[in-house]
C-alpha cells in the first residue's frame, strides 16, 4: 500500500509536464517566431533566440548574451550580434 500514493505522485507530476510541454510548443509554433538572432562575447556563452522580427529576435539574442556571459565568467559587455536570419 505504501508504494501506491508514491506511484501516483509520479504519474500526475509525467501527466503534467507532459501538458506543460505540449503547451509552450503549441504556443511558440502559432506566435511566428521565424526569425533567430546570434549573439556571441569575446569569452564566455552567446545567446540565442527566435523572435516575430529581425530587430525582436536580435534584441532578444543580445540580453540572452549578456545574461549568460556574465554567468559563465566572459565579457559580458562585448556581445555582439554575428547571425540574424527569417526563415522565408
Amino acid at each position: 500500500m505504501t508504494g501506491k500514493p508514491a506511484c501516483q505522485s509520479w504519474n500526475l507530476l509525467f501527466l503534467l509536464t507532459l501538458a506543460l510541454l505540449t503547451g509552450c510548443a503549441h504556443k511558440s509554433a502559432t506566435t511566428g517566431a521565424n526569425c533567430y538572432a546570434k549573439a556571441v562575447p569575446t569569452a564566455g556563452e552567446g545567446g540565442l533566440a527566435w523572435g516575430s522580427s529581425l530587430s525582436i529576435a536580435k534584441q532578444k539574442s543580445l540580453n540572452n548574451c549578456i545574461r549568460y556571459a556574465g554567468r559563465s565568467g566572459g565579457t559580458p559587455s562585448t556581445c555582439q550580434v554575428v547571425l540574424a536570419e527569417c526563415k522565408k
